[in-house]
């Protein structure tokens, strides 16, 4: 069951516990009051994360020059959506071309209930479109990957130990890093067990961008653990979705024709232009109950 069935299984049994008939029937009432115990904890475990902030990561895959502008329009398109829906937005680390596309960036979306309403948007986005970059105006296909995370989880099954780190600091290298020149800032946390990193360079203080690397790295062993389950943690080896043909959950289409196609509701829209100004809603809306 999704959530909204979640919902509507637990008001049927509330009308019945209303009923005057209701307990009549003792054992059948106990049963129902059961179920409407065990319906509750299980939609207080699907909202758990979905009411706070989430963190997004966006990484040009397949295409070149085409799929880092890809990675870049894919952002833009995000930050519109979040400004929209009044959310906050502060970027953590990007890495740019000297074009402007983003070989990769990482950012908050803050606000209420922006996890659950951005979820659905984790995976794999393909662009087909004249590319702006080919003398002979060949069409070309680019791909990204979009990894969206809770902002802060505090699991007891996810424990980062010293011993199962790396930090590494650096020169901090972007917007408002005034005192690039002056001190190691930045930081770079890598997970020897995993292979997983993270890179934050959004703090002036060495301090507070370590701890903001900690929490990103415990949302991304919690993605894992949440698919993977608890005995699988220790074997996996960083295993993730490669950005590229065959693994798209969404489509961009601006040649042949103009279409933006969502592969597992079937939503589709021929208003590419307005769905890269930010206006998701109607993939959102059915994206949350899948």
């Amino acid at each position: 069951m999704n959530i909204e069935e979640y919902k509507s299984k637990l008001k049927q049994l509330e009308e019945r516990l209303q009923k005057p008939d209701f307990w009549a029937d003792k054992e059948n009432a106990q049963a129902a009051l059961k179920e409407i115990n065990q319906i509750k904890e299980k939609l207080s475990a699907l909202n758990k994360y979905d009411k706070g902030d989430a963190v997004v990561t966006i990484q040009a895959g397949a295409g070149g020059e085409d799929a880092e502008d890809w990675a870049r329009i894919l952002f833009d398109m995000y930050q519109k959506f979040a400004e929209k829906n009044g959310w906050g937005i502060e970027i953590f680390h990007e890495s740019r071309n000297d074009t402007g596309g983003l070989k990769n960036i990482t950012f908050e979306l803050s606000g209420k209930k922006v996890y659950g309403e951005i979820k659905g948007e984790n995976g794999v986005h393909r662009l087909v479109r004249i590319s702006p970059f080919s003398p002979k105006k060949l069409r070309h296909t680019s791909f990204a990957l979009v990894e969206v995370l809770p902002r802060f989880v505090e699991e007891p099954e996810i424990e980062l130990r010293d011993e199962d780190i790396e930090v590494d600091f650096s020169r901090s290298s972007g917007p408002g890093g005034q005192n690039v020149n002056k001190r190691e800032t930045a930081v770079r946390i890598k997970h020897i067990p995993t292979g997983i990193s993270v890179h934050v360079e959004t703090e002036r203080s060495q301090a507070q961008n370590r701890e903001r690397a900690k929490e990103l790295l415990r949302s991304k062993l919690f993605k894992i653990y949440k698919e993977h389950k608890k005995e699988e943690l220790k074997k996996l080896k960083g295993k993730r979705i490669e950005p590229e043909w065959g693994s798209q959950i969404r489509s961009y289409v601006f040649h042949p024709y103009k279409m933006v196609k969502d592969h597992r509701t079937e939503v589709e829209t021929s208003n590419v232009e307005s769905v890269l100004e930010g206006n998701l809603e109607e993939f959102v809306e059915v994206e949350k109950n899948i």
